[in-house]
């Protein structure tokens, strides 16, 4: 075989073995509330926010709460996991029924890097139903037919 494929070969290799390798280093798992306490590299978690313990500095820019697993069947004794964000407090925070959080942890809290928060009123009626698609019918008619 001529050498040249062979050193071609072997180069592509080396660059798609590079490829996923940074890929890979580059992706953040969503990790459980435990895990997110244990962990010492960046990762994801969601959990509904414990408004009982929010507080905000102004001055420092630092909003601390408490976050614990939807999935809990008890709200009221479910594990929180404390955290700390540092930045603009997203405006619909007090209407958020949850939150994902990206950061890690340091010292049994949960340092976030990045907020975004779940908020599904602007999917509910005023009477607090969801919409539904077969309730008006004007929106699936198709224009034009």
């Amino acid at each position: 075989m001529n050498a040249k494929y062979v050193i071609g070969g072997l180069i592509i290799i080396l660059f798609v073995v590079w490829g996923a390798y940074s890929f890979m280093k580059t992706t953040i798992q969503y990790v459980s509330i435990e895990q997110a306490r244990n962990s010492d590299k960046i990762v994801q978690v969601m959990g509904k926010i414990d408004f009982d313990v929010v507080t905000f500095n102004t001055d420092e820019q630092r909003l601390e709460f408490a976050i614990f697993d939807a999935e809990a069947p008890d709200d009221a004794t479910a594990d929180r996991l404390p955290v700390v964000y540092h930045g603009v407090v997203p405006g619909n925070f007090e209407q958020a029924t949850s939150v994902v959080l990206k950061g890690k942890s340091r010292d049994g809290v949960f340092e976030a890097d990045q907020m975004l928060v779940k908020c599904p009123s602007k999917y509910q009626g005023e009477g607090g139903e969801y919409q539904d698609i077969q309730k008006h019918p004007d929106s699936t008619r198709v224009s034009g037919a």
